[in-house]
C-alpha cells in the first residue's frame, strides 16, 4: 500500500440513472465526486426494457434532478397501457392504464444509450465543478481495504483510489456488492432474464398503427400460452421511431423448461398481433439481454457496508409486481438518497454514519415497502407451494373455472388494474400462463394475420452487435465443464442454443475407452455480459476490462 493514492470525497461506480442521481446530488452538495464508467460511453453497457417512471410519492425523479430530461433524452410518454391474454391466435386485451397511472407523475419509454449518455454529460459538468468528473473505459474491479476497512476502490486501468464514500451503481452484476457480501448469485429463482430486440419502424407508421399522436405512446404486455409454459411474459413499447420488443422470464423457469430465450422472443415477434404492427416494417437493429433482480426476494434491507452504499440493481432494487415493472425510478431515488445521506453525515462531521442514514431514508420514504411489499410475503408463503399451484390450475381449467371466467367477463379488467392485487400476485405459472390462457380461450377474439418476415437468426443477431474483444483475456472461466454443473447455460444463455456452434456455451459428447460423457465448452467472444451463466453454470465471472466486450448502440 502507499500514501500516494488519489483521494476523492466520493467515488460513484457506474453512470446509469442511479449513479447519475447519486453524483448529481453529491455535487450539488459540494462533495468532491469522481464517477467511473466501464463503457466507452455511458449507456454502452446498459440494457432495459425501456420504461422509466416518476412516482408522485417519490422524493426524487429524473426530471427533478435533470431538468429538460424528458424533452431531450426520452422517446415517448406512455399514455396507454395494455395487457394481452394470449391463447394461440385468440387474444383478450385488458386496458390497465389505471394501474399504470397509479402513483405516476409521468412515464417515458427510453433507450439507454441515448438517455445515459445525456445524463452523463450533465453529471460531468456538475462533478467537474467539485474537482471531480466522469471517466469512461474504467472497470472498477473491487474494493480497496486498509486495516480490514473499506477505504476506496481498485481498478484495472488506474491505481487504487481512496474515498470517504463509495457508491456502487454498477448494475445487476455488481462486483462491488458481491465483494462487500451484499449480493450473491446462488439462487436462479431470485432473478429474471430479459431479452430485447429494437426494431426500427418509421415514426408515421407507429402513429398510424397504434393510433397515437406526437405526445402519446403505448405499452403492451403479453402473457398466456405464447412462451412454452415459462413463467413470464412479453412487452412492446413505442419509441419515437422504433419499437422495443422483448421478453422477461423467471430464470429458474427458463432452466426448468429448457427454453431458449431467443426462440421465446421469436414467438412474440411472429404472433399475429405483432404481424399486424410490423407488416412491411420488420427491421431489427439490435439484440440484447440482461439479468433483472426480483426485489421481492433480493432487495437488500440494509444495502451498505462501511463506506460502501449500493443503489439500483446493485442493491436488488427492481420492482416486478403483477404487470408493472419499475426499476430505473427506484435507482434514481436510491442514488439521490445515498448522496443526500452522505452530505448530511458530512455536515454532522460523521461521514461514517452515511450508510445507516441511507438505510433509514429508504425505509422512511417508502422505497423498501414498494420493493418488498408485506402482502406478497403473506401470499407467497402459501401460494407458491407446488400443491397450491396445481390445485389453482386444476380449478381454473375445469368447467367451473371457465364458467367463472365467462361470468366475470370484462370485470376481470378491473381486478387486473388493482394496485393492491398487483402487489400480492404469487410467482407461479397460474398468473403467468394458466389464467391468461383460460381468459383468452373463453373471452378472446381471433387475430388473423401472418408475418411477412422471419426473425433474424441468432447468428445474425450476434453478428450485428459491436464488440471490442479482449483477445487473450476472457472475463468468464468455466470451472466445471460437466453437463450436470454447467449444461443449463447452453440453453439459458441468450446468445447460445442447443445445436448452435456460434454462441458462448456449446455442448459436445466425448467418448473415451467406451465411456460417453457430455461436456460444455465456453467462448466468451459473443458474450453480451448479461450474467445468466454466473447463476446457472459453474463459472468464475467478472466484467471485461474497461471499454472491452459488447457495446450497445440502443440499450
Amino acid at each position: 500500500m502507499t500514501d500516494d493514492y488519489e483521494h476523492y470525497e466520493a467515488v460513484v461506480v457506474g453512470a446509469g440513472p442511479g449513479g447519475a442521481a447519486a453524483a448529481a446530488t453529491l455535487a450539488r452538495n459540494d462533495v468532491e465526486t469522481l464517477v467511473l464508467e466501464r463503457g466507452v460511453e455511458a449507456g454502452s453497457k446498459n440494457v432495459s426494457g425501456g420504461l422509466v417512471y416518476a412516482e408522485e410519492s417519490a422524493p426524487y425523479t429524473l426530471s427533478d434532478l435533470f431538468p429538460g430530461f424528458r424533452e431531450a433524452a426520452a422517446e415517448r410518454p406512455v399514455t396507454d397501457y395494455y395487457l394481452h391474454n394470449v391463447a394461440g391466435d385468440r387474444v383478450k386485451t385488458f386496458d390497465i392504464t389505471d394501474l399504470h397511472d397509479h402513483d405516476t407523475e409521468w412515464s417515458e419509454a427510453v433507450l439507454r444509450r441515448t438517455m445515459d449518455s445525456w445524463l452523463a454529460d450533465r453529471v460531468h459538468e456538475l462533478t467537474r465543478e467539485t474537482g471531480g468528473g466522469l471517466l469512461t473505459d474504467v472497470r472498477v474491479e473491487g474494493l480497496l481495504r486498509e486495516g480490514g476497512e473499506i477505504t476506496g476502490v481498485t481498478c484495472e486501468e488506474l491505481d487504487p483510489i481512496r474515498a470517504d464514500l463509495v457508491v456502487a451503481a454498477d448494475g445487476v452484476n455488481s462486483e462491488l456488492a458481491r465483494d462487500a457480501g451484499l449480493m450473491d448469485w446462488e439462487e436462479p429463482e431470485e432473478w429474471f432474464q430479459g431479452v430485447k430486440a429494437v426494431v426500427d419502424v418509421p415514426e408515421d407508421v407507429i402513429a398510424e398503427r397504434f393510433g397515437i399522436g406526437d405526445d402519446e405512446g403505448e405499452a403492451h404486455l403479453f402473457s398466456g400460452d405464447l412462451f412454452e409454459g415459462v413463467r413470464g411474459g412479453g412487452f412492446v413499447y413505442t419509441n419515437r421511431d422504433s419499437l422495443s420488443i422483448g421478453t422477461v422470464f423467471h430464470l429458474d423457469s427458463l432452466v426448468a423448461e429448457d427454453a431458449e430465450p431467443h426462440e421465446l422472443l421469436d414467438e412474440l415477434l411472429t404472433h399475429p398481433l405483432l404481424a399486424e404492427w410490423l407488416d412491411g416494417h420488420y427491421d431489427e437493429v439490435e439484440y440484447s439481454a440482461k439479468l433483472v433482480p426480483d426485489s421481492k426476494k433480493v432487495a437488500h434491507p440494509a444495502p451498505h457496508r462501511g463506506r460502501l452504499l449500493a443503489v439500483g440493481d446493485a442493491a436488488g432494487q427492481m420492482q416486478a409486481q403483477g404487470p408493472i415493472i419499475k426499476g430505473m425510478n427506484h435507482a434514481v431515488t436510491a442514488g439521490a438518497l445515498a448522496g443526500e445521506a452522505f452530505a448530511e453525515a458530512k455536515l454532522r462531521n460523521d461521514p461514517a454514519s452515511a450508510g445507516d442514514l441511507y438505510e433509514r431514508k429508504l425505509r422512511e420514504e417508502g422505497v423498501m415497502t414498494k420493493l418488498r411489499p408485506q402482502g406478497y410475503r403473506l401470499t407467497s408463503a402459501l401460494g407458491e407451494r407446488e400443491s397450491v399451484t396445481d390445485l389453482a390450475d386444476a380449478v381454473l381449467t375445469s368447467g367451473v373455472g371457465r364458467r367463472a371466467v365467462r361470468l366475470l367477463g370484462d370485470r376481470l379488467e378491473g381486478l387486473y388494474s388493482s394496485p393492491i392485487l398487483s402487489q400480492i400476485v404469487p410467482d407461479t405459472r397460474t398468473p403467468y400462463v394458466t389464467m391468461p390462457t383460460v381468459i383468452a380461450e373463453e373471452l378472446g377474439e381471433r387475430v388473423d394475420a401472418d408475418p411477412d418476415y422471419e426473425p433474424k437468426s441468432l447468428l445474425d443477431r450476434i453478428g450485428d452487435l459491436t464488440y471490442d474483444t479482449d483477445v487473450g483475456d476472457p472475463h468468464i472461466e468455466l470451472r466445471d465443464t460437466s453437463a450436470a454443473a454447467s449444461g443449463a447455460a447452453v440453453a439459458a444463455c441468450p446468445v447460445s442454443a442447443r445445436d448452435f456452434g456460434g454462441g458462448c456455451y456449446r455442448e459436445e459428447t466425448r467418448k473415451t475407452n467406451g465411456h460417453e460423457e457430455t461436456v460444455v465448452s465456453l467462448d466468451t467472444q459473443p458474450c453480451v455480459e448479461c450474467g445468466t451463466c454466473a447463476v446457472v453454470a459453474d463459472t468464475e465471472w467478472e466484467h471485461p476490462r474497461g471499454g472491452k466486450g459488447v457495446e450497445f448502440r440502443q440499450g
